[in-house]
């Protein structure tokens, strides 16, 4: 994420509130060991996360892409009392490195994982989403999006990441089979209708939906 100011971005965090002590060890964890360390939120984009839902206050939340488990348990800090998160990885080691911090964490009741393809999985998940968080194969974007976006009702929201894609899609002439992915999202979702849409300048991206 070199292209958004380092020294902004620290800034930016130091000026936030600190994040937990779960959070900090699954931070630690994922950049010490994961091979792939930057697709974890980190403590400014978790930060905003929890914002967003503590605004939003949702009873439903779709996470696809858990990733080591980061993002969703700052997603659930804003459920209500009797809601549920439901998230999704392909990946089975990840998946399990997630599930250990969810078992840990204060919403360990309410985070619900599903391991395999979200194009399998998702039309058996049968919940009224208050809030649906896309990150996982850029190249899925779209299909995920089609998936939900005339399922959901008006009012609902979606958090898209990475709509900057490491700064790839602010080139003239675009390479690479995911920056090309999120490329055509983008435009796509710039002509859609159907929501009001966001896009933010932090970390690697946010676009927030919202469903007409």
């Amino acid at each position: 994420m070199e292209f958004i100011l380092p020294l902004a971005n620290d800034y930016a965090e130091q000026n936030s509130s600190a994040t937990d002590a779960l959070l900090q060890e699954i931070h630690a964890f994922t950049q010490d060991n994961h091979a792939e360390p930057h697709m974890i939120s980190g403590p400014l984009q978790g930060n905003l996360l929890t914002m967003l839902s503590r605004m939003i206050k949702p009873k439903r939340i779709l996470e696809i892409g858990t990733f080591t488990g980061y993002s969703a348990i700052c997603l659930a800090k804003g459920l209500s009392l009797d809601g549920v998160l439901h998230t999704i990885e392909l990946r089975k080691e990840d998946a399990t490195i997630a599930q250990s911090y969810f078992d840990r964490s204060e919403q360990a009741n309410q985070i619900k994982l599903h391991v395999g393809n979200a194009r399998d999985l998702l039309p058996a998940i049968n919940e009224d989403w208050d809030l649906v968080f896309i990150d996982a194969d850029k190249t899925g974007y779209l299909d995920y999006y089609g998936m939900l976006i005339e399922k959901v009702r008006p009012g609902t929201f979606f958090i898209i990441d990475n709509v900057l894609f490491h700064g790839e899609v602010l080139k003239e002439k675009i390479s690479g089979k995911s920056a090309k992915a999120v490329a055509a999202f983008n435009a796509f979702i710039r002509e859609d209708d159907r929501v009001e849409k966001l896009m933010l300048t932090v970390r690697d991206g946010l676009s927030i939906l919202l469903k007409k």
